[in-house]
């Protein structure tokens, strides 16, 4: 009888393991951070209305709280969903672009409606120069945007608009941006409720290595 039982034991003990293995495999492919993740892609396709501020206020706070060098936090913030900023940028910039070859294509799109791919709030950041600002500056972003898609907001991160609003043309604008001395604008990500689900881009596995 005491054999039984411990046989019993023993399996319980088998079946209540091999369970919570099997339940933390699933817990782990459920996992709401790493399916945010791994599901988020660039959208370049916007729905016209504008996100919702209180939303905007989680995105941008969540980027706030992104690890930075020091808690040195040399960044500055700015959202814009005014459409006399977003149409105003735009009219420069399609002039602009009108004799650039690889622009004038994007320009010239029926479907093209305003510089930051069609989306209708944009969030500039502007850093400090510094050994790790840049870096700072993009864990800020991966953060906005991670939060932006568990929202269902999509997002897309901007680097030509970088370029274009740190040129003379846009002066104007980046004056309106009201960053405070010694930042510069570093980034421009677009947000907005998506009008396109693309398919995931190819990723090399192999880039990845364990060192033994």
């Amino acid at each position: 009888m005491k054999q039984l039982f411990l046989t019993l034991l023993s399996s319980a003990i088998c079946i209540f393991t091999s369970c919570n293995s099997t339940k933390q495999i699933s817990n782990e492919m459920e996992n709401q951070v790493i399916e945010t993740i791994m599901n988020r892609r660039s959208i370049r396709a916007y729905k016209p209305e504008s996100v919702d501020r209180k939303k905007m206020d989680i995105i941008a706070k969540c980027g706030i709280n992104a690890p930075n060098g020091m808690n040195s936090q040399q960044w500055e913030v700015r959202i814009v969903d005014n459409p006399e900023f977003i149409n105003g940028t735009t009219k420069i910039y399609v002039d602009k672009m009108k004799n650039d070859p690889r622009g004038a294509s994007m320009v010239q799109n029926p479907d093209f409606k305003n510089m930051y791919r069609n989306a209708p709030t944009v969030i500039f950041i502007a850093i400090k120069e510094g050994r790790f600002t840049q870096i700072d500056c993009g864990l800020m972003s991966e953060n906005m945007i991670l939060a932006a898609q568990s929202m269902g907001i999509g997002s897309v991160c901007l680097g030509g608009s970088v370029d274009f609003l740190n040129s003379p043309e846009a002066s104007e604008y980046i004056e309106k941006l009201n960053f405070s001395e010694g930042y510069k604008l570093a980034l421009v990500i677009g947000f907005g409720y998506p009008d396109q689900a693309p398919e995931a881009k190819p990723r090399d596995s192999s880039k990845i290595k364990w060192i033994d």
